[in-house]
């Protein structure tokens, strides 16, 4: 065997399909309880260099969770990142059989860094932070149904909207009870919340989805959440540099949070006017805005120092 083994795997509802690089035995398990139970215990002493996982919106979270209890490194990527290598590499059929190759391969060329798993605790904020999001989305949409309902079911959409704004309420009080009982992310949220514009929501959405903040440089932190400008040139074509990809979800509340900085933050209401004053459009100021946003929370996390406009 060689002493590098790179394994992927495939994640459905029902089926786990599981492949190694350069190898041919694809292996399938059901994604419960027994068959996680026995693809742990078959990868177990093969000692696996990397395992990667495409994130699949929670079906992969029982099967990562088992893994890192079980020691074992395992990455869980961004599924159109495979989607593009796989392209790259001429793989145009898509099967579970396929797909789990392909990301046996991403793992033995591309290589992205095993994440440590979250603890209980961390897990059970995402979760929070995740459930606020779901519910938000849902009060917005009912009220959008509410301007064209007519009669009899305004009532009904009135009603449900009340009941939402409650659970909006209570999972409030539910992420900040969460950020209260860990002494070191009480901490981390007071650090962010110095910050003119960053309220408890946006604090809780940074500690749960970016735990990385701190730890990276300003230009990685920029391209994980995805406000880092990439060039999009061709030739002698020289196109506008433009944003893509990232975290979508910590991307969502650094712009509502620059929204209200570029209003009640100094520091960055002066130099998003100084871009609108330079002849920048409003969308490009405002993202350059949140990419120095993000830089301000970045290094005030690291150097756990609080806001002051001579950090900025």
């Amino acid at each position: 065997m060689s002493t590098s083994l790179f394994v992927g795997l495939d994640v459905s509802k029902t089926q786990l399909d599981l492949a190694v690089a350069d190898q041919d035995a694809p292996a399938v398990y059901r994604n419960d309880d027994a068959g996680i139970t026995t693809l742990v215990a078959q990868l177990r002493p093969t000692a696996p260099t990397l395992i990667v996982v495409e994130a699949t919106g929670g079906y992969e979270t029982q099967v990562v969770t088992a893994l890192g209890l079980a020691g074992l490194p395992v990455a869980v990527v961004n599924p159109r990142q495979v989607r593009d290598f796989a392209r790259a590499l001429g793989r145009l059929a898509k099967s579970d059989r396929i797909d789990a190759a392909v990301l046996a391969q991403f793992a033995a060329r591309v290589r992205p860094a095993p994440r440590p798993l979250p603890d209980a605790t961390h897990q059970t904020l995402a979760a929070l932070v995740t459930r606020r999001r779901q519910l938000v989305e849902m009060l917005t949409a009912e009220r959008l149904r509410l301007t064209l309902a007519d009669g009899a079911v305004r009532a009904n959409i009135a009603a449900h909207i009340r009941w939402l704004e409650q659970r909006v309420q209570e999972s409030n009080t539910d992420l900040h009870q969460q950020l209260k009982a860990s002494p070191l992310w009480r901490a981390t949220e007071q650090l962010l919340r110095s910050v003119p514009g960053i309220g408890p929501t946006t604090a809780a959405v940074l500690i749960a989805e970016l735990p990385e903040l701190g730890h990276l440089t300003r230009r990685q932190l920029a391209a994980l959440v995805g406000v880092a400008p990439f060039n999009h040139d061709s030739g002698a074509y020289r196109g506008i540099r433009i944003t893509w990809g990232g975290r979508a979800t910590v991307r969502g509340a650094l712009y509502m949070a620059t929204l209200v900085a570029t209003r009640h933050n100094a520091v960055l209401r002066a130099f998003y006017q100084r871009l609108r004053a330079a002849g920048k459009p409003p969308k490009l100021a405002l993202i350059a805005t949140m990419r120095k946003l993000l830089t301000i929370l970045n290094a005030i996390v690291k150097t756990a120092r609080p806001w002051t406009e001579a950090i900025a």
